[in-house]
This record gives C-alpha cells, sequence and structure tokens, in this order.
C-alpha cells in the first residue's frame, strides 16, 4: 500500500487549474494553426490569427485564454493500492480548485441552488470529480476547466436502434449547426456511443481528452469519426461563426456496449480553448 498526502493533491490540482488556464496543449495548437493553414476563408484565418495571438498573450502574461474559466471538471484514475492520508479525496481536491482558483485571479462561476438563488459559491467550488478506480499503487489527476458556452450545446438522445450509423451522423451534425457560433468554434465535437443515459455523456466528456484528431483504434469507429467531421466542416459555420470551411478541429468517438432497446448517443462540444492537463502522484 503506497500512501499519497492529500496537501500533495490539492497543491497539484491548484497548480494545474492555473497552468491549464493560461497555456493551450501543445496538440491543440498545432490543430488550430494547422486550421489556419487549411482554411479557404480570408474572414476566418483572420480571426484564428486573433485567437492564437490571444494565446501568445495569454502564455507570456499569465493571464486566462479566456475570461470563461469554466467549471472545474476532475477526473481521477486511483490506483487500489492507493491510501490518501491526511484528508479525505474529495476535500482535497476541492481545496485544490479553491486555492487555484483564488490565488489564480481566475473567474468563480459556480452557483448553488441553480433554479431559484443562484448564488456564486466565490471560489469555484464544489468540482465536478469523476473517480475510476484502477490497478497500481499511483493516482492519474486530469483537469479540465469547461466553459459555459460549450457546455450549454451539450445534447443527448437514445435513438432507435434501426436508426444505426446514419442517425448517429444526422444527430451529431445537426446538433453542432444548431448551436451555431455558440461553442466558439472551431470546436472539438466528443460523442458518445452506447451504455446507458449518464455512461454515454461521460463516454462523450471523455472523448475530448484524446490527442487532437489522434483517430479511434477500432477501425469502424475511426471511418465514422471521419465522415462525421467531412460533414460538419461543410456545413460552413467557421471560425467564431463567421465562416468557413473549419469548423470542427476533430471528431472523437467513444464507444460502449449498451442494451439491444437502446442506441444511446450523446455530444459534448468543446470550444477552441480546449484546456486541459495532467499528473500522476
Amino acid at each position: 500500500m503506497r500512501e499519497i498526502k492529500a496537501e500533495d493533491i490539492t497543491r497539484t490540482i491548484a497548480n494545474l487549474f492555473e497552468h491549464s488556464c493560461h497555456y493551450l496543449p501543445q496538440d491543440v495548437l498545432a490543430a488550430l494553426k494547422q486550421a489556419r493553414e487549411k482554411e479557404e476563408s480570408a474572414v476566418a484565418r483572420n480571426v484564428l490569427d486573433r485567437i492564437l495571438e490571444n494565446c501568445e498573450i495569454a502564455a507570456a502574461e499569465q493571464i486566462p485564454l479566456c475570461q470563461d474559466t469554466g467549471a472545474a471538471v476532475v477526473m481521477l484514475e486511483l490506483g487500489q493500492e492507493v491510501h490518501i492520508v491526511g484528508n479525505d479525496l474529495y476535500t482535497a481536491v476541492n481545496e485544490g480548485v479553491r486555492q487555484g482558483y483564488v490565488n489564480g485571479y481566475l473567474r468563480k462561476s459556480i452557483v448553488r441552488q441553480p433554479f431559484s438563488e443562484r448564488m456564486n459559491t466565490k471560489d469555484n467550488t464544489p468540482a465536478m470529480i469523476y473517480t475510476d478506480i484502477v490497478p497500481g499503487d499511483r493516482l492519474r489527476i486530469t483537469v479540465m476547466p469547461k466553459g459555459g458556452g460549450s457546455e450549454n450545446m451539450s445534447r443527448l438522445t437514445v435513438l432507435s436502434p434501426s436508426q444505426g450509423r446514419q442517425g448517429i451522423i444526422d444527430f451529431v451534425v445537426n446538433r453542432v449547426d444548431e448551436a451555431g457560433s455558440n461553442p466558439c468554434p472551431p470546436v472539438i465535437v466528443g460523442v458518445g456511443i452506447g451504455g446507458t443515459a449518464e455512461k454515454t455523456m461521460m463516454l462523450a466528456k471523455r472523448a475530448l481528452l484524446r490527442k487532437v484528431g489522434e483517430p479511434n483504434r477500432d477501425a469502424e469507429v475511426a471511418a465514422l469519426e471521419k465522415e462525421i467531421l467531412r460533414r460538419v466542416n461543410n456545413l460552413g459555420i467557421g471560425a467564431m461563426g463567421y465562416g468557413g470551411t473549419i469548423t470542427a478541429l476533430a471528431v472523437h468517438v467513444e464507444t460502449f456496449p449498451c442494451h439491444i432497446a437502446s442506441l444511446p448517443i450523446a455530444v459534448n462540444l468543446q470550444c477552441w480553448c480546449a484546456r486541459h492537463e495532467e499528473a500522476i502522484l
């Protein structure tokens, strides 16, 4: 049994959120630069230039890439041989979120009693925490500051199994079309297929963490990703909705077995500001 101190978890979470709000992952930056080169619209190229300039300024001046520093999504892979000491795991995580957002001067966007008083919690807690128990004696921490504009465009449905592949393509493409400029394109399209309602939503969220443009290992799923991406980019929405040939940087699909009577599908969009980072303790 390996011990991990709660204070180390807190410090790591705080640092990850601050850093992720200032720097885009290298794969996302590379995808944006590639999109700028491939984009056919002069207006959209100009928008992408401003996005890339924004990224340079944020990194140089240590300021947020976007004013919306998001809801704090934290995904944990907890080794079954790990023992957390000094405090409980979720308290340590939420304290890290509090320190990261307060000390890092990041915008606090979480409100309590969402259907009535909607009072700001003033430290961006509580975090949205998801934990998987895995073999080993390590703790993998992944943080994702998820902006409201893209998250609001999420959708879930349960198709009839007879609608099959074409039904999936139509649902995803229509969702991106209806979202328009709201999720701040060029987007990354996370798609979950299978499981149950809550499982497929998590599949879609986790799909956003894959390296941008890296195809699914399953050739059939990879072909589906490619077809959806082609259809999405033919919509002409373009960077920030100004029109263009690049509406999405990538489509990532994750699947899971499901009930014989069901075909659950979820879409979780990520804006161009696809922030996430991870650490292993």
